[in-house]
Formats: C-alpha cells, sequence, structure tokens
C-alpha cells in the first residue's frame, strides 16, 4: 500500500466496542493510524467523510476463513477472497490451514503471509495445522509455524480424533501461548450424514449428523484443556449442549473461547429441503432449540465472537443432490446483515452490543492491537448503513464462491466503506454512482 494521509470521519456514530456503546463523534486519521478521537476534530488538510449519521466501527476481524489459496483456486484466492473480506467489512481475517497442500510447514505459512501482502486487500493471517498433511496422526512443528507467522492451530475441516495428538497440540499451546481453533466433530459419529440428524435427514433419507459428534468431542477436548493448559478455541457452536458444556468449562476456570456463525445463529434445518446442496454446511444448521441457545451463548458471554466459517465453493460443487454437495456457505459479504438480522433486529442485542463480537473480543483473542477505536490504534474501520436493504445476488459478491442460502433474498444493513491501516479499500458509495 501506497502512502496513507489524513481523512477525517465526522457527522455520525462511533462504536466504542469496549464498552458496548455508540457515541457521537468526529475521528480523524493520519499516517494509517487513528490520530484523534472527539466531540468536533480541526483539520483543513483532511479528506473529509460526512458519516451522515450512520455508524463507524472498528474494522471487523474473522478468525475462521478459508482462502482455498493453495490448491483450490478454482474455489477461491487470496486476492479474491480479501476483495470479499473487504466488502463485508472485514479487515482482518484467520485463514485455515486445510489447503493444498496443507499449511503444516514454515515454509508454507511464509508462502501465504507474501501472497497475501502481495494481492490482498486486508490483512491475513494465517493458521498452522495441527497435524502434518492434516491427516491426524504426527503433529506439526508447533514452535517453527508460529515463528514463521502462525497465529493460532487447526486441523479445521476435521475433527482431531487422537487424544493423544489432541493433548501434544494442548501442551504446545500452553508453552507458545497461541490458541488450538478445534473443529469439534467425532467422525465416527458424523459418519456419512450432509444434515442434521432428526426429522428432515429421515425425510430426505440421509443418514444425519447428530449433534453428539460435536458436544462428545468438545467435552474430551475440554478435559484435554484442563489437564495440559493451553487455550482450546472452539470453531462454529452448532448445539445446545455444547454452549452448556463450554459454560461449565468458563466456570471451572478451563481457557476456552468459543465462537459462533452468522448462520447458525439465524437458520436452521427447516430450510434444507427447499435449498438442498445449498444448504449443506458443517456443523449443519440445526434445530430451533440448538439455534436459540447459541443466540443465549452469546449473548451472555458464553460464546465470544461471531466467525463467519467463509467457506467458498464451485457452482458445481453445491448445485447438486445434497448428499453429494461441499460442505460450506460463502459467508463474509453477508455475515454483518445477517448477524444483524438474528440478533439486533431480533432484540437479543443493540448493534452496540453486537459489534465487539465482530471486533474487540476477536482481536483480544489473537493479541491484536486493532479491533477498537482508539488513538494510536491502526485506522482499520468500516462504515455501516444499518437500515439500508440491498440484494443478494451473485453479480455483488465479490467471493468467487456464490454459495450462500441468502442469494436472490433482501437483507437488511451494509457496508459502505471499508479502511484498512489508512486506505480505503472498499467504498459501496463509488460503487454506486
Amino acid at each position: 500500500m501506497g502512502p496513507v494521509g489524513k481523512t477525517l470521519f465526522r457527522n455520525g456514530w462511533l462504536a466504542d466496542v469496549e464498552q458496548g456503546k455508540l457515541n457521537r463523534g468526529e475521528l480523524l486519521v493520519e499516517g494509517g493510524k487513528i490520530a484523534a478521537i472527539g466531540p468536533s476534530i480541526s483539520c483543513s488538510t483532511a479528506l473529509v467523510i460526512d458519516l451522515g449519521g450512520l455508524v463507524l466501527s472498528p474494522g471487523f476481524i474473522d478468525l475462521h476463513t478459508h482462502l482455498r489459496e493453495p490448491g483450490y483456486e478454482y474455489k477461491e484466492t487470496i486476492a479474491s477472497g480479501s476483495r470479499a473480506a473487504a466488502a463485508g467489512g472485514f479487515t482482518t481475517i484467520a485463514c485455515m490451514p486445510n489447503t493444498r497442500p496443507a499449511l503444516d510447514t514454515a515454509a508454507r505459512i511464509a508462502w501465504v503471509k507474501t501472497q497475501a501482502e502481495a494481492t490482498s486487500k486486508v490483512k491475513v493471517l494465517p493458521i498452522g495445522a495441527v497435524s502434518l498433511g492434516q491427516a491426524g496422526v504426527a503433529a506439526t512443528s508447533f514452535a517453527d509455524l508460529k515463528a514463521s507467522g502462525a497465529v493460532a492451530f487447526s486441523d479445521d475441516g476435521r475433527g482431531v480424533m487422537s487424544s493423544r495428538l489432541m493433548l501434544r497440540a494442548l501442551q504446545a499451546s500452553q508453552d507458545l501461548a497461541m490458541p488450538i481453533m478445534a473443529h469439534e466433530e467425532d467422525a465416527e459419529l458424523a459418519g456419512n450424514g450432509s444434515v442434521n440428524a432428526g426429522a428432515i435427514s429421515e425425510r430426505l433419507a440421509d443418514a444425519g449428523i447428530p449433534a453428539a459428534a460435536e458436544f462428545i468431542m468438545l467435552a474430551r477436548d475440554l478435559y484435554l484443556t484442563e489437564l495440559a493448559g493451553g487455550h482450546l478455541h472452539v470453531c462454529h457452536v452448532s448445539t445446545a449442549e455444547s454452549v452448556n458444556l463450554i459454560r461449565q468449562a468458563k466456570a471451572r476456570g478451563i481457557k476456552v473461547t468459543a465462537e459462533v456463525t452468522p448462520h447458525h445463529l439465524h437458520l436452521t434445518e427447516a430450510i434444507v429441503p427447499n435449498l438442498l446442496g445449498q444448504a449443506k454446511v458443517n456443523p449443519p444448521l440445526r434445530d430451533e432449540v440448538d439455534r436459540m441457545a447459541v443466540i443465549a451463548g452469546l449473548v451472555d458471554g458464553t460464546i465470544d465472537v461471531i466467525a463467519t466459517d467463509h467457506a467458498p465453493h464451485a457452482a458445481h460443487e453445491k448445485n447438486v443432490p445434497v448428499g453429494q454437495a461441499a460442505f460450506g456457505f460463502s459467508g463474509l459479504e453477508v455475515a454483518y446483515p445477517v448477524a444483524q438480522a438474528a440478533l439486533v433486529d431480533s432484540g437479543f442485542l443493540s448493534l452496540a452490543e453486537l459489534l465487539p463480537a465482530l471486533t474487540c473480543r476477536p482481536a483480544s483473542i489473537l493479541g491484536l492491537p486493532q479491533g477498537r477505536l482508539a488513538v494510536g490504534a491502526p485506522a482499520d474501520l468500516v462504515m455501516l448503513a444499518p437500515a439500508t436493504r440491498w440484494r443478494v445476488t451473485a453479480e455483488k459478491l465479490r467471493s468467487q464462491g456464490k454459495n450462500t442460502p441468502y442469494l436472490g433474498q433482501d437483507l437488511v444493513g451494509q457496508v459502505l466503506l471499508t479502511m484498512v491501516d489508512g486506505q480505503i479499500v472498499f467504498d459501496a458509495r463509488e460503487e454506486g454512482k
């Protein structure tokens, strides 16, 4: 990125995410950082952006993104995924290691960092694999992965079936002060299922993925964390029992954090019969009891953050019968309005209370300086129009993956502008001219 001048945001609401409040004020950006915040700022040399009564928030931080590169560039690339991130208000994304080859060596982590520096519009933080080739057998060199720039370790896309390997990973987490991001799924219990086990899976003649496939593995990993120490971060929580287990573990003092996706907050398995392969995701969409439980978990702090689990696929991998379809939704560009619909429009949280789950809390989990509006912090910012309605179309999506159950639907809540280190990387106002 080139030189950054001064930008003054005025006439709007500033999101104090650490306090969960919106305050009227102005904010000055200079040299890629937040230079001043106050009720009235004078700077004759700055580019002035009139917020028009809208909201300026810290840029969103996604702890769980699949960028597919290297190896699956027909699904997504770092460049296209970063464009999707910017359009969705995400200024920092952590990318999972289930590429081809997997991000299981220092050299591969370094390659992603170099590629991101050359092609990405946003900050890309690579996550290193727990096991070589993500085969679940031999541990990677955790220290080398950290030294090369990995921010966490995960075998996401599958659960770590070996208790011995998971214990080793958690010991490394303790030694290196790095989170283990766990895909909690017992592969033997999940079997060949495609959707949540229950009446709908029976109607579709699908084996079904039971809730127990998630919470049985989670219970094991919580006990292993208690034994080894370390930091367990639970990916894409989807069941009521998982929320209960995490709540109990936090009460016992276990260092555990957790994420939930916008789609698990907003949707249930009821959409599956109509959308079939387009509604297939892992973990699967559950029932209304589970949906309300993950909402309650986010509201009471049991679940810490919202993460997209952005999983782009090509059309031929989703427009097929549900049993043959790939798991996953393209999520970066719809995350904010979907989360707003599930939590704010439904009365569970205010917008000011929602935003910490997308900003300062994920920043805290990874120890990042961004994610808050404070003098000296990186000028990673997003301008939000909470009441603006827009339609999700394949043409509007920047991701190569158009696989979202929201395609063709109207959503309320739009990202108007995204800034990274003081540079505008997305501007819907210009695109609308």
